[in-house]
């Protein structure tokens, strides 16, 4: 036999063994379980490890049929429509009206009111909410902006209020958030440690990917992607965390020729015009996260950098424009989970 011969066989050999042993490894590791399914005009993707095996596909549609009960503005019937139409006050009795509620005065406050729950009768005008409008008016924009701004509610455990019958509530910023974190709490009730929920986007890591032994990953779209050709410009590793992304990738109308951003400024009443081009935030629920990534894109990238130093308890990535092309900004606390992808 000769040499070449003798080392393609040992080489064979030792691929053989390789495959082995990986496919060795492969079967020692757990399976995961996966649930699917439709919500809030979007859709759900969970991925879980239970040594026990159980299926719960009913139960996480049962919650998130109640969440949508109380906080769904596309559904006349909920808790929350029923508000929206009440001249005064209404007494809620589903226990998913309040969480929002609390979050919503924390995020307020924190971002100064770039977030803010009762804008929803500017996202209506503007075409991006449950009434289909077809062209923009300003004067009725002008109109609106004296009613918008969530000291016009209060709440307490079981009533909310309202000190002008126009005031709205609308939760399209904060309830995909919402969300995942109800389906996330009922898995930690089940002693579910190792789970990743997708919600619209944006959801909860918790524990990791026992299947592939490492941390659970998420990918953050390039801005200049759209629904055909989808590009990702950074991966980051995620460990008992919440997500979410907000920016203007696929949500915006077109006017005469002209764009109109999803997110509104609750003060202006008018869309974000911003260099920021999507905001990524990492925090301990996706509700906070999913509430201050819709600030971040309303207040932009260079007063989100700043008010960043007040909360270190948020983990940011940005996207912006500036004149030299698109840039990124990483928070510190964030710098070692994010991996850029070579464009």
């Amino acid at each position: 036999m000769s040499s070449r011969l003798k080392n393609s066989l040992y080489a064979l050999g030792l691929l053989v063994a390789i495959w082995a042993v990986w496919k060795y490894r492969q079967l020692d590791r757990p399976s995961p379980l996966r649930l699917e399914g439709k919500t809030m005009g979007t859709t759900y993707h969970i991925t879980y490890f239970d040594e026990h095996g159980r299926n719960f596909q009913f139960a996480v549609d049962s919650l998130l049929e109640v969440v949508n009960q109380s906080i769904n503005t596309y559904d006349p019937s909920s808790e929350i429509s029923q508000f929206n139409r009440a001249r005064r006050s209404f007494v809620f009795r589903l226990p998913y009206f309040l969480p929002p509620l609390k979050k919503s005065l924390q995020v307020v406050a924190g971002s100064h009111g770039a977030y803010d729950p009762t804008v929803g009768p500017l996202v209506n005008a503007w075409g991006f909410g449950a009434e289909k409008i077809l062209r923009p008016d300003t004067a009725a924009i002008l109109d609106i902006r004296p009613y918008v701004g969530f000291e016009k509610i209060s709440f307490n455990n079981d009533s909310i209020w309202k000190s002008d019958p126009r005031v709205q509530v609308d939760f399209g910023a904060i309830g995909q958030g919402y969300g995942a974190d109800v389906i996330a709490d009922f898995f930690r009730s089940q002693l579910i440690g190792n789970f990743f929920i997708e919600l619209g986007g944006e959801g909860v890591a918790s524990g990791k990917n026992l299947r592939e032994n490492r941390s659970w990953e998420i990918g953050i779209l390039d801005p200049h992607s759209d629904f055909p050709e989808q590009s990702l410009m950074a991966t980051a590793m995620l460990n008992d965390i919440g997500y979410s992304t907000s920016g203007n990738y696929f949500n915006f109308r077109e006017v005469d020729g002209r764009k109109y951003a999803h997110t509104i400024d609750p003060v202006s009443g008018f869309p974000i015009q911003r260099e920021l081009l999507s905001a990524t935030v990492f925090a301990s629920d996706c509700s906070t996260a999913d509430a201050w990534a819709t600030a971040f894109m309303a207040m932009g990238h260079v007063q989100g950098i700043e008010l960043l130093k007040d909360h270190p308890e948020l983990m940011v990535y940005f996207i912006y424009s500036d004149p030299e092309g698109v840039k990124t900004f990483t928070s510190g606390n964030l710098a070692d989970n994010v991996r850029i992808r070579p464009r």
